[in-house]
């Protein structure tokens, strides 16, 4: 199997680039050794105003057998002859997608040391695929490649030329045309497309495929039209690693619609360790302060909005009081957290009927979210921008409408008292403000107001008679059902 890549030049910026950029002289031939047989990069011409650059795999089909032990396409029903003859070594694959990330892995990383600024260059590119398996035919090959700014010329390939009543098979010839991709962005699309189009893999998909789907992905991938089909065939269709996949996507998705970081978003753990925090006085006291004020309104059902790592929803469940605890968070990573942290998948069924957890952003209204006793917001407001806080208060007060609500948040006034902490900074990287006492009563006695609720304020830690708790918490009621349609 093989692909060629062309690209056209001038004088002051010549085709011969390509060299630089697939870190392979244009003068030699060159083999490398892969798993499954032998990779030979070629330049077939290498002109300045012209040149091209082929990739041909001779696959091992032995080899193939006996690594993939008759799974894959070696011993897969596709090959209808055996097991030792089929179309791998013939038709683009997986196994073409991995030569070319070992081949030219620094291409597609988009690295070149001797001339750092080609990379960031888009350029005429022209890429030909000969024979390319496509489960879908060329339409299909036409909707996964043109979304990404290519021309498309995909040829069906007759099952035989002498009998063309037999009809297409279903393979294609593919040609690729382009003059606003790097090579690189080039490169990652082929390295998930082909075994997309081919539909099967000639390698046991790991979870650390969701990975290397996303990272390869990236900048193009979540907001394809045909992402879930990419996402379901390249994973296998595999359906809890395509589930992992989607749910990070729709997270990148997330942060690119609020102009923001996925960091920002996904922020309720540390990116460099998973591990469980370790509870702070403070983080105890407050968690107790919220369990004597859920039990001191009557609440059964209960909402953690913005659960994080679990530790409330943990909390609540030594509790039998509290029959129902639902945990809602916009971070994956924080729910597999909790979701190991409460080891739910041990969980004996009458305890876990108790308990669940969903994604879910509370800048939206969710309907999952009505018709409980009581919500909790423990320091989360302070992680919102100020213009997104109405957004937040239609979703729980306006429409999901618990009977009480209890929103904690740092008092700005305490910071003085945190020797670690330097002059005029927040207690965490990410809260985009922190209110004094009489700040948050104003915004606290607005929001009851508008929403046919009271609010009394409790004080969370040591209450400084100077500059008052570290924490403070507002607890609100709903008012008599005459008073809160009124509101």
């Amino acid at each position: 199997m093989f692909l060629t890549i062309t690209t056209t030049g001038t004088p002051e910026r010549p085709a011969t680039d390509l060299g630089y950029l697939l870190h392979k002289h244009p003068d030699k031939a060159q083999a490398f050794s892969t798993s499954y047989g032998t990779a030979h990069v070629l330049y077939p011409e290498a002109e300045t105003g012209r040149c091209t650059a082929a990739l041909l795999l001779e696959v091992d089909a032995v080899a193939l057998v006996r690594r993939g032990k008759g799974k894959g396409r070696g011993g897969a029903p596709d090959a209808a002859l055996a097991q030792y003859v089929n179309d791998r070594p013939y038709a683009a694959s997986s196994l073409l997608a991995v030569a070319l990330s070992s081949v030219f892995s620094s291409a597609m990383k988009g690295v070149c040391n001797a001339r750092p600024e080609l990379p960031g260059q888009a350029r005429p590119l022209r890429v030909e695929v000969p024979a390319l398996p496509a489960r879908g035919g060329p339409d299909l090959v036409r909707k996964l490649f043109e979304p990404l700014g290519w021309t498309v010329t995909a040829a069906p390939v007759p099952l035989d030329t002498e009998f063309p009543d037999w009809g297409d098979s279903r393979y294609v010839s593919l040609v690729l045309e382009s003059d606003a991709l790097t090579l690189a962005e080039a490169l990652r699309h082929l390295y998930v497309l082909l075994p997309v189009l081919d539909d099967a893999k000639h390698y046991w998909v790991a979870p650390d495929e969701v990975d290397k789907l996303l990272r390869v992905g990236e900048g193009w991938l979540p907001a394809h039209p045909e992402q879930r089909l990419i996402t379901s065939r390249y994973l296998s269709r595999r359906w809890s690693l395509t589930r992992q996949a989607t749910e990070r996507l729709e997270l990148v998705r997330l942060a690119e619609t609020d102009d923001s970081e996925v960091e920002e978003i996904d922020n309720a753990v540390e990116a460099e360790t998973e591990t469980e925090e370790k509870p702070t006085p403070l983080a105890v006291q407050r968690r107790e302060a919220i369990v004597t004020a859920l039990r001191q309104s009557g609440a059964a059902r209960v909402l953690d909005l913005g659960c994080g790592q679990g530790q409330l929803v943990q909390t609540l469940l030594k509790d039998p009081a509290f029959t129902e605890i639902v945990g809602v968070d916009v971070s994956m990573r924080a729910l597999t957290i909790a979701s190991r942290r409460l080891k739910l998948d041990r969980m004996g069924e009458r305890q876990a009927s108790r308990v669940q957890l969903f994604q879910g952003s509370l800048a939206y209204t969710d309907g999952r979210l009505k018709g409980y006793d009581a919500a909790v917001l423990s320091e989360v407001i302070e992680h919102l921008d100020l213009p997104r806080l109405p957004a937040l208060e239609y979703a729980v007060f306006g429409s999901a409408r618990p009977r009480t609500v209890l929103v904690t948040t740092p008092n700005v006034e305490y910071n003085v008292r945190w020797e670690s902490l330097p002059a005029g900074h927040v207690r965490h990287g990410d809260h985009r403000f922190e209110w004094t006492r009489a700040e948050f009563r104003a915004w606290a006695e607005a929001v009851a107001g508008r929403h046919g609720y009271g609010v009394g304020f409790v004080a969370v830690g040591p209450d400084d008679p100077e500059v008052g708790p570290p924490t403070q918490m507002a607890v609100f009621t709903m008012t008599s059902p005459k008073e809160a349609k009124a509101a």
